[in-house]
């Protein structure tokens, strides 16, 4: 078991969690919006964990790769450029991200983000029930709704929350319930939550405890039954949903690396997420929600790996994947590197 503690956090992993971020060749980003903060996970040059973090205003949704990281925070869209080439590092670290671009959206609670086949920027525009793009004119530009929403209002009314791309373009959304008036969602916490075919415009499967996170993955819609505490998948077919592992905490957050899916945990201790069917399931297993990630086998459903979070941070919001990275870091705003790191492009043609 590896602890590494920064102040009033101390994040602590199953013994081999190191080593298969070694194996595996990668790095992990992840938010977590009530202390607001962006970490970034990986491993040092002595073996040890490496725990980065930086502060923004309620971040909420990653996306994410080896060079370039996209995170919504509390009224802005923010697009990070890892500057180091390759085989050059700063201060031990091989990737340093920088914030390049900020798209001012306004609160509309931007919740999951995702790139579509043309490299543009896809949100789930929660505030207004709809996905949208951002815009260098509009605060947003909207790209669809569910088609029991009357109209885009700043309401809150179903709770849209997680997107799914296919071959590039948005195809499945989660919503808390099937609601049209504001803040309706909140009355059907239990099992009023669904998910919607953008294509079709139809609802593929329901009854879930206020799911977040679809992701397509090898051939498969997996899914975060985020009031059970249940990680699985939706059978199409059926519009069944197959549980394929319990994990101790308000489930939030996903992404995939190979068979190896990478899930975040929160503790349920806000009022909205209290009075669900985790708690019962707590419960029963006699143990602690707790915040932090899980690495779940999708062959055995079995939890092979984690990294468990303690202090100030009791809840994450999303989870991405950095393949080819070994040890990244960021430049936030609220210190003076952000007006010393300067890097200069060729000249142009």
């Amino acid at each position: 078991m590896e602890k590494e503690s920064q102040g009033q956090l101390e994040c602590v992993t199953s013994r081999q969690f190191i080593s298969w971020l070694e194996e595996m060749q990668l790095s992990l980003a992840f938010t977590t919006y009530q202390s607001g903060k962006l970490f970034l996970i990986g491993v040092q040059e002595n073996g040890r964990l490496s725990v980065f973090e930086r502060t923004f205003t309620r971040c909420m949704g990653l996306v994410g790769d080896e060079q370039t990281l996209y995170m919504s925070s509390l009224y802005q869209l923010w697009r990070f450029e890892n500057i180091l080439e390759a085989g050059q590092t700063h201060e031990g670290f091989d990737r340093l991200y920088v914030p390049r671009l900020a798209y001012t959206t306004g609160d509309v609670d931007a919740h999951d983000l995702a790139l579509d086949h043309r490299g543009n920027l896809v949100f789930v525009n929660t505030l207004f029930s709809c996905l949208a793009s951002p815009s260098l004119r509009y605060s947003f530009v909207p790209l669809w709704k569910p088609p029991f929403i009357s109209r885009l209002a700043a309401e809150d009314r179903c709770h849209l929350n997680g997107l799914a791309m296919d071959q590039g373009r948005p195809r499945y959304v989660t919503a808390v319930a099937r609601t049209d008036v504001t803040d309706g969602w909140r009355q059907h916490r239990h099992q009023g939550g669904l998910v919607m075919d953008t294509l079709e415009n139809e609802v593929v499967a329901a009854g879930f405890s206020m799911p977040h996170s679809p992701r397509l993955h090898q051939g498969r819609l997996w899914l975060l039954d985020s009031g059970t505490g249940w990680f699985g998948y939706v059978d199409r077919q059926a519009g069944t949903f197959e549980r394929v592992a319990f994990c101790p905490g308000y489930l939030r957050g996903m992404d995939f690396a190979k068979q190896y899916a990478i899930v975040g945990l929160s503790k349920p201790r806000h009022t909205t997420f209290s009075g669900l069917p985790l708690d019962g399931a707590l419960q029963e297993r006699q143990v602690n929600a707790w915040c932090g990630l899980q690495v779940i086998d999708t062959v055995s459903g079995d939890v092979v790996h984690w990294l468990r979070l303690e202090g100030i941070v009791e809840e994450l919001y999303d989870v991405a994947v950095l393949p080819g990275v070994r040890r990244p870091m960021a430049l936030g705003l609220k210190n003076d590197q952000i007006r010393r790191i300067i890097n200069i492009g060729p000249f142009a043609n």
